[in-house]
This record gives structure tokens, sequence and C-alpha cells, in this order.
């Protein structure tokens, strides 16, 4: 697994999860103050959730994870604050797996 894989899907975690806390705010203050409108941040969330999907698939694929794990990562993007700890904890597995996975074995020139 290359390590690029993993900051596509730490970026995107987090970026998924300041927009579902905006989002989570503005139905706030939608329903509970009746002021504002939800259009363009609902649109923004879903386009960049999807985005999330696709690279939490990425990498639970080339780490091998079992589906059930796979779908604790997807609703860690549902729940606002769930993909600040969880993000962490996977970052920490993939980063094993790509400091053990990834090495050559050195070749003895002679």
């Amino acid at each position: 697994m290359k390590a690029n894989v993993l900051t596509r899907y730490r970026v995107m975690a987090y970026i998924t999860a300041v927009w579902l806390l905006v989002f989570t705010g503005a139905i706030v203050l939608k329903y509970g103050f009746d002021t504002g409108d939800t259009m363009l941040i609902s649109q923004i969330h879903g386009v960049l959730f999807i985005v999330y999907v696709i690279f939490a698939f990425d990498l639970g694929s080339k780490a091998k994870w079992p589906f059930g794990k796979l779908l604790w990562v997807l609703a860690a993007g549902c729940i606002p604050f769930a993909s600040f700890f969880v993000e962490p904890k996977v970052s920490r597995e993939a980063r094993a797996l790509i400091g053990g996975g990834t090495a050559a074995p050195a070749r003895a020139e002679a």
C-alpha cells in the first residue's frame, strides 16, 4: 500500500468532518431558529462524502479490512465529531502497513 492512499483518506476525512459540522450547525439554525438555508451546504457535503466513501473503500481494500470495520469507518463520516476520533486510529493502523509491507529486500551486490 502506498502512502498517498492514506493521505487522500486523511484529507477527505477531515474535510468531510468539518463540512458535516457546518451542515449540522446550518440544520440547527434552520429548524431551531427558523433562519438560514441548508441547500448549498448539504450539496457540498454530499459531494465531499461521496469522495470520502471512495477513498475509504480504496484504503480499506488495500489494507484488507473486514467489512464490519469498513462500515464503521464509513459511519464515522455520518456522525458529527466521530471522524476526529476514528481517523487517527485508522491512520496509525495504516501507517504500520505502509512501513511494514512496502520495504523491498536489499540486494547484495558483488
